[in-house]
């Protein structure tokens, strides 16, 4: 083997690679090798996206908008996002204060390069969606965990939140509904972070890209909501990807105050440039368009979601909060751990997945990766009949150990 003489970076050895990501590619490799494989590992729709939609990236090609647009996002998409937020929540924003992105994650990756340096201090919910301690690493900041319990339903408490707050605390990420968990923070958790962020000076980071998947009568407490004073130390963080199954358009959104959402072009300017125009058609096409398709996608999910607790629930010493929101269940199979198969013993998430992957051929993503080691994530959504083959695979595996 060749020496190698090129060195990384040093920031290279604090970031590993999308265990969800990982998972995924591993499960298709296996299921291309001929392996029956259940994927519930794909934090993704099963749903095609909307054929309006389609029809607007396919007129976009033919009349040749094919050419770069404005960094941050074509004008019509932009106006479009601010008065889509008018209309479902009566939230005032300006178009300037709204940048398109590749993706929500690229835009959480822009607003943390933007705000964040070294010294600061970002407090980040766990169980939390794995990409936001990287990018918060990447700025040279420190993300701090602050431990949700599952007894509480993973929401905030005063206890948990404020034995992490520090003076170097500069700004906390909310995701409600979660990634993993599916739980939601109530208004009153809300209010705590919205107290301490006033009082403090943070900035607050609400990533809402599930927003429109909520389950049951109750509206979705939201911190503007509850704290509309709030207003110009909130970022929203939200996309196109899950309300409209365009995971692969790769169109994200960020709005905020307009020096903030300034930096964040200057940012985008100097990596990705513009996003995708073909892609930026097609957003407008969900965003000023029928918002009917987040609704069909619920009503399919929800008898899956019920299935799918029901099912866990009934193996013996397993516990899942039931979600309020988006498709995934995070139920705890910790009492399994120290059981072991053909000899190896199971010693945390990593290997419990392992096991169903290897053994069952169930593709799951590791609780560990969520910061969460008792856990393991599902995505539901996979169709019924997958979900029922998979609850049966799932009882089975877990009678097998000893």
């Amino acid at each position: 083997m060749s020496e190698q003489i090129i060195s990384l970076a040093a920031r290279m050895s604090q970031i590993k690679p999308s265990p969800t990501l990982a998972v995924n590619a591993k499960a298709k490799e296996m299921k291309a090798a001929g392996a029956d494989i259940l994927n519930f590992s794909v934090g993704e729709p099963d749903f095609p996206t909307p054929d309006h939609v389609c029809e607007a990236g396919k007129q976009a090609i033919d009349e040749k908008f094919t050419r770069y647009t404005a960094v941050p996002g074509i004008p019509e998409l932009r106006e479009a996002i601010v008065r889509r937020y008018k209309e479902d929540h009566g939230w005032e924003y300006d178009a300037d204060q709204v940048q398109v992105s590749c993706g929500g994650k690229h835009g959480l990756y822009n607003m943390a390069q933007a705000l964040f340096g070294p010294g600061d201090e970002v407090l980040i919910p766990t169980p939390y969606w794995v990409s936001y301690p990287p990018i918060v690493t990447l700025t040279g900041a420190t993300p701090v965990l602050v431990p949700l319990d599952e007894k509480d339903d993973f929401d905030l408490t005063r206890e948990n939140l404020s034995k992490y707050v520090t003076e170097k605390t500069r700004g906390i990420i909310l995701n409600s509904p979660s990634n993993p968990t599916g739980a939601v923070f109530s208004a009153k958790a809300l209010r705590l972070v919205a107290d301490m962020a006033l009082a403090k000076g943070w900035v607050v980071i609400s990533d809402d890209i599930y927003d429109t998947i909520v389950y049951g009568d109750e509206p979705l407490a939201h911190i503007l909501d509850v704290a509309p004073e709030l207003k110009e130390q909130v970022m929203l963080s939200n996309g196109v990807s899950k309300s409209f199954a365009m995971t692969g358009w790769r169109i994200g959104y960020t709005l905020g105050p307009k020096h903030v959402i300034a930096a964040m072009n200057k940012i985008q300017s100097q990596s990705t440039s513009n996003p995708s125009s073909v892609a930026q058609r097609a957003a407008l096409a969900a965003v000023a368009g029928p918002q009917d398709f987040p609704g069909v996608m619920k009503e399919s999910f929800l008898p899956r979601r019920d299935y799918i607790i029901g099912e866990l629930t009934a193996i013996p010493d397993v516990t899942c909060v039931v979600p309020k929101g988006a498709f995934y269940v995070f139920p705890n199979l910790s009492a399994y751990y120290g059981k072991s198969y053909d000899g190896k013993v199971i010693e945390g998430s990593v290997d419990m997945s392992a096991y169903l992957l290897e053994k069952s051929f169930m593709a799951t993503v590791p609780g560990a990766a969520f910061g969460a080691d008792d856990f393991v994530r599902f995505s539901f959504a996979a169709s019924m009949d997958d979900i029922k083959e998979g609850m049966r695979r799932l009882q089975e595996a877990i009678a097998n150990l000893v």
